[in-house]
């Protein structure tokens, strides 16, 4: 299979995983921050006030926004992916901020101790698709090599 690249389960994949991942977001994060910023106030106190600030003022409309926005990025990745047959550096460095955007998820839920918007999509569908997609980008020959700087792109994406 070595340099023929892949096909649209892989490089389609990636939009359909993250809209799974992000209804999980959309239906959870505004009320859960209502519930949780005042909590969390208190255990992290470290964190600038201007951040919890912010998060108590999210509304659901300017989540959903910024949902849709981050939706328009995710899918012209996923479009470049399928159009070089998974190649595109753009694709990469999207399906690798993604997979590292479903680790942070988990890191967040386990410093809280429970629940976090997108903590329960992200070991289920974001790591596993992420993982299945390199797997097949590498069997293809068309995986670039991970470098930091393709991490931090990826998860400025």
């Amino acid at each position: 299979m070595t340099g023929e690249g892949v096909g649209g389960a892989v490089t389609w994949g990636l939009l359909g995983a993250w809209v799974v991942h992000d209804l999980e977001e959309l239906a959870t994060a505004p009320w859960w921050l209502r519930r949780n910023v005042p909590e969390l106030r208190k255990r992290f106190p470290q964190v600038p006030e201007g951040v919890w600030r912010r998060a108590e003022t999210m509304g659901a409309a300017e989540f959903a926004t910024a949902v849709g926005v981050m939706g328009a990025v995710v899918g012209t990745a996923a479009a470049a992916g399928r159009l070089s047959g998974g190649r595109s550096g753009f694709y990469q460095s999207a399906l690798t901020g993604f997979g590292l955007h479903g680790v942070m998820h988990m890191a967040q839920a386990a410093a809280v101790r429970g629940y976090t918007p997108g903590s329960v999509t992200s070991p289920l569908v974001v790591l596993p698709f992420t993982l299945w997609a390199r797997g097949r980008l590498r069997k293809a020959g068309v995986l670039r090599p991970a470098r930091p700087r393709d991490a931090a792109a990826g998860l400025a994406a």
